[in-house]
């Protein structure tokens, strides 16, 4: 039995799912497909835009850390810049984002217009002869409102306003099946490459887990059947950030039971929440109303956009617009599919279903919008 100042963790951060492993393993050729588009800009020149498709958990985010990485190591000329467009999901805060990396810090917080940012950035690169790399991770959510048309056409084409100025960029995204058309003039310019991530496989995941437990637990720890059962959910799952979070919480169970080797229970207890981590990452960044609107997408289930629109304004007040945007949004998201389906009012009508189970998704948007603490008295 472990006493009360042990644990079986020898290094925790190695089986969080953003760790930046020191062995990239089973990658290697998509790394030289990145590479190869980069070369130019270490030699001074125009890199080739890249496209990394793959479903979530595949290593793109981890192979474009990766390459950034390396890049800095090597030269000084070139400007690697990585975007969460999930965070950062319009044009001006993407550009805030590339100014800090350039110049080291933010610009004044307030009365700085997006052309002044600009033409900092411009200038900068154009005067130190560097060049700009780019990497929009999760670029569809961008998707909405076309934003991804005006970040692309400014970074693309942005030498024909500011001479000298050379920049690529690397998209990632994870729902190959939005089939998203480019505005003429961005697609003139955006010839990328594309990159594809498939799903590990059975073995592959079995050795990346097996490796993450060699370094994270103490020898013992996690047997050959706890890995290969953790390696069979996660590829249940199709997520590799399934089975590392699973690793973790699973730890965290023998531990809670003061055990020094994890068991087939303390697994199943922990893989009820390890199996959605992408909801709970996804629900995060979403506002009031973003919530409110997949809350009430959870109780329908499956409605045409008309129906959940009604109950929408009932409950907030705004107009089909705003609507519409968020629904993009938690379409872009991956929590809602909305798909044309037959004849409507007003033409064709569009269906919204959600992709979870509503029960879970409803569990964790009441969670999300009361926060333990709420209305509790001091």
């Amino acid at each position: 039995m472990l006493l009360w100042d042990e644990t079986i963790f020898k290094d925790r951060e190695v089986l969080e799912f953003d760790h930046m492993p020191e062995h990239f393993a089973h990658r290697e050729s998509q790394m030289e497909a990145l590479k190869f588009c980069v070369r130019p800009a270490l030699q001074g020149g125009r890199p080739v835009s890249a496209l990394c498709l793959g479903p979530p958990g595949t290593g793109k985010t981890t192979a474009i850390f990766k390459l950034f990485s390396e890049m800095e190591a090597h030269s000084s000329k070139v400007v690697p810049v990585h975007v969460n467009c999930q965070m950062d999901h319009t044009r001006h805060a993407i550009f805030l984002r590339i100014y800090s990396k350039l110049l080291g810090h933010s610009p004044p917080a307030s009365g700085v217009s997006f052309k002044r940012v600009l033409e900092r950035i411009a200038k900068t690169l154009a005067k130190d002869n560097r060049v700009l790399v780019v990497a929009l991770d999760d670029v569809n959510y961008l998707f909405p409102e076309k934003e991804v048309d005006r970040v692309l056409y400014t970074l693309l084409r942005g030498h024909e306003a500011f001479p000298g100025f050379r920049a690529g960029v690397i998209a990632v995204l994870s729902e190959p099946a939005l089939n998203y058309v480019f505005d003429p003039r961005v697609g003139s310019v955006f010839q990328a490459e594309e990159v594809s991530f498939p799903l590990y496989t059975l073995e592959e995941i079995r050795d990346i887990l097996g490796r993450r437990a060699g370094i994270g637990f103490y020898p013992g720890v996690a047997s050959g059947e706890i890995l290969d059962k953790v390696a069979d959910l996660t590829e249940r799952a199709g997520d590799l950030r399934v089975g590392i979070d699973l690793l973790k919480r699973a730890g965290m169970e023998a531990e809670r039971r003061a055990s020094r080797r994890i068991s087939d229970e303390d697994v199943d207890r922990a893989y009820e929440r390890s199996r959605l981590v992408h909801l709970s990452s996804a629900l995060k960044p979403l506002r009031e109303e973003e919530l409110l609107l997949l809350g009430l997408a959870a109780e329908m289930e499956s409605a045409r956009a008309g129906d959940l629109y009604e109950r929408f304004q009932a409950s907030t007040g705004s107009g089909y617009t705003r609507f519409h945007e968020i629904l993009n949004k938690l379409d872009a998201a991956r929590l809602v599919d909305t798909d044309f389906s037959g004849p409507g009012h007003r033409g064709r009508s569009r269906v919204v279903r959600i992709r979870y189970d509503p029960k879970e998704v409803l569990a964790r948007v009441k969670k999300e919008r009361d926060p333990p603490g709420d209305g509790e008295s001091i």
